[in-house]
């Protein structure tokens, strides 16, 4: 979740947290975080993740650059910093205002064990589609789990995709 986010939507980020979902940081102000310096980088990370920690109780290590920018200070930063950075691999395009059957038809076919699949709130189908969505994902005989259930934690570099794969 966005820092800003969490400002205006305390109790949603509350509720969200206490349905048993997991919350992640995706930067304090959803900024270009190629464009920071290590320092920048650090703010960013750490500013949100004080508002996870103080509506959830809860330390969260999973960070999400937004835009999916990365490059080596983001990963440096959030890394030194105790933080595991993620990426997705199959994207809804859903913030371009896909219908949820439109955005099933996209993901569809590519689906495969592992992926993370990136969607947004806020935007115009989104939230209405999430249970068509989850139970045509489980109809394929996939289970959804949380991020941190799904990553390796060490030992691992992201691919150009951002697919983790695990150093051998």
């Amino acid at each position: 979740m966005v820092g800003e986010w969490i400002d205006k939507y305390p109790e949603a980020v509350k509720k969200i947290y206490e349905a048993g979902h997991e919350i992640a940081n995706h930067g304090n102000m959803h900024k270009h975080m190629n464009n920071l310096s290590y320092e920048e980088n650090i703010e960013e990370i750490e500013k949100a993740n004080e508002k996870i920690e103080a509506i959830t109780g809860t330390e969260n290590k999973l960070f999400r650059a937004p835009y999916g920018e990365y490059n080596n200070t983001v990963i440096k930063a959030a890394k030194e910093n105790g933080y595991i950075p993620i990426q997705w691999n199959l994207d809804t395009l859903d913030y371009t205002g896909l219908t949820g059957e439109e955005m099933w038809k996209r993901i569809e076919k590519k689906l495969k064990n592992g992926d993370i699949i990136l969607s947004h709130n806020g935007t115009a189908h989104t939230a209405d589609s999430l249970d068509m969505l989850i139970k045509n994902i489980k109809g394929k005989g996939f289970e959804i789990v949380k991020v941190s259930d799904l990553i390796y934690e060490n030992d691992y570099k992201i691919n150009i995709n951002g697919t983790q794969i695990k150093n051998k």
